[in-house]
């Protein structure tokens, strides 16, 4: 493990934490945002590249407007109405998408706080306190999320979250991925499957309607692995993927739920998770910017698989509940492995 400065905000030092492996697998690690800066693995020819989008520095993190490889928090995803109604109170979120609000708060959410971390041989830990009422979200809350490299190249992400009250809490990382390397162009031609049969349709403003539905004779079928571009002209609305997906063999343990292979399926990353459902996103509002280490971005250039209990679960009462606090403590492992 090595820990260089960062930089400094509001006087507090800003760290970078780079776990390496035995394989030459790496991923760099910061205590602003918890974030996953830098993911670097070999493919079977060895040759390494790093496969999360990002940026070079502190101060382009501190804008991130696409959540680059940030920890969303305490609620990711869309909550309808920027509001939601538990135990006979209404509790009011900032309309940061239209209407309705997006990953609790652009500014003040868990990807803009400085955390305080710990660090063991092969993993780092991150905890943030969030007091009642910040963001509109009920409850004092302790979180933790604990990133661990692996001897068998796997990046594995645990969150534990505890409550003094009852409130909604949907994690998840916002990594974007390009298998073949950041900066090297789209990802249309990455190939996925995905074990899920069902997905829950959207309106207009990406709010779930409420159904739950088959994915066969839709774009939103990849239970047979294919390209990610093969049918984004089937969905011209949102001009590709950004659609959550109701997983198969949700019982609340950890299970396989993809497989991403590059374009020339040279690498290839497995997604496991214990949660419900998970959000793909392809990039589809990515507007052309400069990024780390000389890139430039564009729209589709990658891709996030945000594991997660559904959008809007809190207003739904039908979907799997992402209510938490005293007498149910939230816990959840997503693991990357290449």
């Amino acid at each position: 493990m090595e820990k260089t400065l960062f930089g400094k905000i509001d006087n507090r030092e800003i760290f970078l934490f780079r776990l390496e492996n035995e394989n030459k697998m790496s991923v760099t690690l910061s205590n602003f945002g918890a974030l996953l800066i830098r993911l670097e693995v070999p493919d079977i020819h060895g040759k390494v590249a790093d496969v999360a989008l990002g940026y070079d520095t502190l101060e382009e993190y501190r804008e991130n407007n696409n959540f680059y490889g940030a920890i969303i928090g305490p609620n990711s995803n869309r909550i309808g109405g920027a509001e939601y109604t538990l135990e006979g109170k209404t509790y009011h979120l900032d309309k940061n998408d239209g209407e309705n609000n997006l990953h609790s708060h652009r500014d003040l959410g868990a990807h803009k706080r400085v955390w305080d971390y710990s660090v063991e041989e092969n993993s780092v830990t991150f905890r943030l306190h969030l007091g009642h009422g910040e963001m509109g979200f009920g409850g004092n809350k302790e979180i933790s999320v604990r990133y661990t490299l692996t001897w068998d190249n796997a990046l594995e992400i645990t969150y534990d979250v505890t409550s003094d009250q009852n409130t909604p809490i949907n994690m998840t990382n916002h990594c974007y991925f390009n298998l073949d390397g950041q900066g090297s162009g789209d990802i249309k031609n990455h190939k996925l499957q995905l074990f899920a049969s069902a997905f829950t349709p959207v309106y207009q403003d990406l709010i779930p309607t409420g159904e739950i539905l088959p994915v066969e004779n839709t774009p939103m079928d990849f239970r047979i692995m294919q390209p990610f571009g093969a049918r984004m002209h089937q969905l011209p609305e949102t001009k590709g993927y950004d659609h959550n997906w109701s997983l198969d063999s949700f019982n609340g343990e950890v299970r396989k739920i993809a497989v991403v292979k590059n374009s020339d399926e040279t690498r290839t990353m497995t997604v496991y998770t214990d949660l419900p459902g998970v959000q793909i996103y392809s990039g589809n509002m990515m507007e052309p910017e400069n990024a780390k280490d000389g890139a430039v971005y564009g729209r589709y250039s990658g891709f996030a698989m945000e594991t997660q209990f559904f959008p809007d679960s809190v207003n739904k009462p039908h979907f799997p509940s992402c209510i938490f606090g005293p007498d149910r403590p939230y816990h959840s492992t997503t693991i990357y492995q290449f």
